[in-house]
C-alpha cells in the first residue's frame, strides 16, 4: 500500500527567495513561509500562532518565484515533505524537513507589494505553473 505525502499551504513569504543554480544550471529557491493561526483560547482572549515553513521550488517554479515573489507576499503552495539529514562540523547530526512546492498560486493583488518594473503583466515563462490572479484575491485574515 502506497501512503499519500501532500502538503497545502497559504501564507506569507517571510524573505525573499534565496535562488541557486546547481550543476546542469537547475534553479532552485528556497524561502520561509509564515501561516497564521487565529484562535480565542479557553478564558475568551484572542491568540494569534504563527508557523514558518522552508519551501524549496524547482526549476521553471523557482524562477518563478525568484522573478515575481518578494517578502510579505501572499502565495498558495503544494507540495509534499521531504526530510534530510546532515552531520554538522562537529559530527551531530542534523535534520530539516522541507515542503518540496511542485504548484505555486501567487494571491496578491496585481502589484500589491511590489515595486515598479516588477513585470507583473508579462506572462508566466511556464504554462505548467500557475500564475498571479489564478487564485482568491485575499483572504479575510
Amino acid at each position: 500500500m502506497r501512503g499519500i505525502n501532500r502538503v497545502t499551504l497559504m501564507g506569507n513569504l517571510g524573505k525573499e527567495p534565496d535562488m541557486q543554480f546547481l550543476e546542469g544550471n537547475i534553479a532552485v529557491a528556497k524561502f520561509s513561509l509564515a501561516t497564521t493561526e487565529i484562535f480565542k483560547d479557553k478564558t475568551g482572549k484572542q491568540v494569534t500562532q504563527t508557523e514558518w515553513h522552508s519551501v524549496v521550488l524547482w526549476r521553471g517554479l523557482a524562477e518563478l518565484a525568484q522573478k515575481y515573489l518578494h517578502k510579505g507576499s501572499l502565495v498558495y503552495v503544494e507540495g509534499r515533505l521531504k526530510t534530510r539529514s546532515w552531520d554538522d562540523k562537529d559530527g551531530i547530526k542534523k535534520f530539516a524537513t522541507e515542503i518540496i512546492g511542485d504548484n505555486l498560486i501567487m494571491l496578491d493583488k496585481r502589484g500589491e507589494g511590489m515595486g515598479a518594473g516588477d513585470g507583473f503583466d508579462t506572462p508566466a515563462p511556464s504554462a505548467d505553473a500557475p500564475t498571479q490572479g489564478e487564485g482568491p484575491e485575499r483572504l479575510p485574515f
